[in-house]
């Protein structure tokens, strides 16, 4: 497995989204012992970053659902758990009758954090990351509540989440130098739209995490190389699946890129990894972003 840095810290360059697990398009969830083998395949595989969120559950009163089958599989792994970077959000609400909401107040996200590091058994997490703006309230003041956050030591690095290119600047004014660690945005063959943001963070240093890199929940990832033909051509000529090749062209646009796919199936996660492996040229590169519209210089 091959790496990359976030947060001052050396994870895999390829992570687990285990948001599927507990929320997909589907509607379908694999039992809790089918889950935790899930994790503990990319685990055993060498991933070594995990990525959830509070909201992540097949309900609203069920929310922490997917941080909890995360803290059961690290706490039943054979291996060495600490040695797993474990990334949250919060920021986003859910209630009853399924109502969905976003509060930056820094009372919610206190609460939010709270319960997080209670539902994941630690003192501090990782990386915690804003899930998605509230437009009702001021982006540089909920930044000042995360730098809190950081400075009381709960959390050991701050991160953004569906952010464009003037919130990720308003982060950097507010955290400072260094201070904010990555960028989670969606990105791949379907939704190149956040290429923007994908070479801001590249110029600026800033880990950049693309969500659904191989299009989604709902079956884009599974028709990904039906979809978009020129990377199944080139999974076809390299013997691997084109699941691969998406996240082999995403990790070469740049070094700062970190692809976190999501995963119902220990097979699809292990497939995900071997990623890593998969050094594509700069003419195949140039064709796959030609083909979805990004062109590279």
């Amino acid at each position: 497995m091959k790496h990359r840095t976030l947060a001052g810290r050396q994870v895999s360059a390829i992570g687990l989204g285990a948001m599927p697990l507990s929320m997909n398009n589907d509607g379908e969830y694999p039992a809790l012992e089918d889950a935790i083998a899930t994790v503990h395949a990319a685990l055993d595989a060498g991933v070594t970053l995990i990525d959830t969120a509070d909201i992540y559950a097949p309900a609203w009163n069920e929310m922490g659902h997917n941080e909890r089958i995360v803290a059961e599989a690290l706490r039943t792994w054979s291996g060495d758990a600490s040695s797993i970077f474990v990334a949250t959000k919060g920021g986003i609400t859910r209630s009853e009758g399924e109502k969905w909401g976003r509060d930056g107040s820094a009372a919610y996200l206190r609460s939010a954090l709270e319960r997080s590091l209670e539902i994941l058994g630690v003192d501090s997490i990782d990386l915690y990351q804003y899930h998605r703006p509230d437009r009702w309230l001021v982006y540089g003041e909920i930044m000042a509540t995360l730098a809190g956050f950081k400075e009381e030591g709960l959390v050991r690095a701050v991160g953004i989440s569906n952010a464009s290119v003037e919130e990720i600047e308003i982060a950097q004014h507010v955290l400072g130098d260094g201070g904010l660690a990555s960028v989670q945005n969606e990105f791949s063959p379907k939704h190149p739209g956040s290429i923007d943001e994908l070479r801001y963070c590249g110029d600026h240093g800033i880990a950049f995490l693309p969500w659904s890199p191989l299009g989604g929940t709902g079956g884009g990832g599974r028709n990904v190389g039906d979809r978009f033909s020129a990377f199944r051509e080139i999974g076809e000529a390299r013997g691997v699946s084109p699941q691969q090749v998406v996240l082999a062209w995403e990790l070469a646009l740049d070094p700062h890129v970190i692809p976190i796919p999501g995963a119902r199936r220990a097979a699809s996660i292990v497939d995900s990894a071997k990623a890593t492996d998969l050094d594509l040229s700069g003419d195949e590169v140039a064709a796959l972003s030609r083909s979805v519209e990004i062109f590279e210089d």
